[in-house]
């Protein structure tokens, strides 16, 4: 894709340490020569359509999906036209991973608590948008925030330098990155499409042992649930509160991205950390102080964790001692119960616990009804048994999974590399764009959250209107 792809010729120091040499022909500018802030307010609700940044994309938020946060009125909501860029200004300080901005391609609102930029004459609305995606690709965007908790404004990034080509160039780079853009996409929608089916039968493994355990010839007795179906006659029908303890975590704090709570010696994890695991938490990227502690709780090292909102039933054993956001439940399982063995039970119920989220209003799960969900437990020797035989069977998916998800990254560093180096210059796209065929518009509709990876949820929501799903 970048083959016969070359530096500029002619080039000039830009007078901005990060940005180095740029092409001789294109202008430096400040920002509010480029972009201007736009607030149009929801007033009398005359639109009704309410929009997401989700996985650095505004989406059209589906009503059934809306909860958590909502107003009061969504008159506070601004209106966003096609062609808007969309920055999530809030929480520089504490969230250095999530992107921040997204281009708008319908009418609708959202929250008022972000930005909304247009372009000026100068630039072509697809080109300013992508500058500003590579200043969040490489976050450059963290150095602009003011105040207390690192918020931004237009008037902090107004004198940003912005490098300007000619408008055709613009257009050329337009073109080019909307190319290479779609084949990466391809590439890392065939890797998550792998992944998928990878980890469906691994799930098929999973469900099988932990329900009918490894004897092919044992005795079955119907369980009287749906999902565990006839299990061995000898194995025990019990609840989930009846085999462990169940502690929910807590953090009672408001708002929750306060800095004062921030940069201590307590792990803080939440809930995408816990998706993003495997089967243990072996590292964090926040921590709380000794005033953080005191709002949250800290869960020993070894106990079984599970996401109760945003990205539902995902289980974890935690490697250390850390706090949790309510969004999370731990477990310390009671004697005659193994804790890999309840790991792998949690696994296997997890599309059972996806189905039953949505009953309730927030779309998260109920702790209450996971202690009363049953479960069938084989005796202590049958479970360290079964356990042993997953991972064995399990082991050349879960390498596979593995290697797929090191490639996606890999496409996605790549892709960040690409956008950055072509809009800043570095590379001149100019004849290989010449060369581009007449690329169809793709009829498989993309699925965000496949594409782009893991949901990290956003714990502390804007503090107006619907909390946004965080971006990966």
């Amino acid at each position: 894709m970048t083959n016969g792809l070359k530096p500029y010729s002619a080039m000039k120091d830009s007078g901005v340490p990060w940005l180095g040499r740029v092409p001789e022909h294109w202008q430096v500018s400040p920002a509010f020569a480029v972009y201007g802030p736009r607030q149009v307010k929801n007033t009398g609700l005359v639109e009704s359509t309410v929009l997401s940044l989700s996985y650095g994309r505004i989406i059209v938020k589906a009503p059934e999906k809306l909860r958590g946060l909502v107003p009061e009125s969504f008159e506070t909501y601004q209106i966003v036209e096609p062609g808007n860029i969309i920055v999530r200004t809030t929480d520089l300080q504490n969230d250095q991973t999530s992107l921040r901005i997204g281009h708008a391609h319908h009418r609708g609102i959202i929250t008022a608590a972000y930005m909304c930029l247009e372009t000026k004459p100068i630039v072509l609305n697809e080109f300013g948008y992508q500058y500003l995606n590579a200043y969040d690709l490489l976050k450059i965007i963290y150095g602009f925030g003011s105040g207390l908790r690192q918020n931004l404004d237009f008037s902090d990034i107004k004198r940003m330098p912005v490098l300007v080509p000619p408008r055709d160039e613009q257009a050329t780079i337009v073109r080019f990155l909307d190319h290479a853009d779609r084949r990466i996409r391809r590439y890392i929608r065939a890797k998550q499409k792998l992944i998928k089916l990878l980890e469906e039968q691994k799930q098929a493994i999973v469900h099988r042992a932990v329900t009918r355990g490894l004897d092919p010839n044992v005795r079955l007795k119907p369980s009287g649930v749906e999902w565990l179906g006839d299990v061995p006659e000898h194995w025990e029908l019990m609840r989930v509160k009846q085999v462990t303890q169940v502690l929910r975590g807590k953090f009672t704090h408001r708002p929750r991205n306060d800095p004062s709570l921030y940069d201590g010696q307590y792990p803080f994890i939440q809930t995408g950390e816990v998706a993003r695991a495997g089967k243990s938490i072996s590292s964090f990227r926040q921590t709380l102080n000794q005033r953080g502690l005191a709002v949250s709780k800290l869960f020993p090292a070894g106990t079984l964790v599970m996401t109760i909102a945003a990205n539902i039933g995902d289980v974890a054993i935690l490697d250390f001692e850390a706090c949790f956001p309510d969004s999370v439940v731990g477990f310390v399982p009671r004697a005659r119960v193994e804790r890999d063995f309840l790991y792998y039970l949690f696994v296997a119920m997890k599309p059972e616990l996806l189905r039953e989220a949505p009953v309730n209003t927030q779309g998260n799960l109920n702790v209450d009804r996971i202690g009363a969900r049953a479960i069938a437990l084989p005796p202590e020797v049958e479970q360290q048994a079964i356990v042993r035989w997953i991972e064995a069977s399990c082991a050349s998916l879960t390498g596979a999974v593995e290697k797929a998800g090191r490639e996606v990254s890999l496409l996605r560093e790549y892709r960040t590399r690409l956008i950055a180096d072509v809009v800043t210059g570095k590379l001149d796209v100019r004849e290989a764009a010449a060369r581009l065929p007449q690329e169809a518009e793709d009829l498989e509709p993309l699925d965000e959250a496949e594409v782009e990876g893991e949901a990290e949820e956003n714990e502390a929501g804007d503090g107006d209107g619907v909390a946004e799903e965080a971006e990966a």
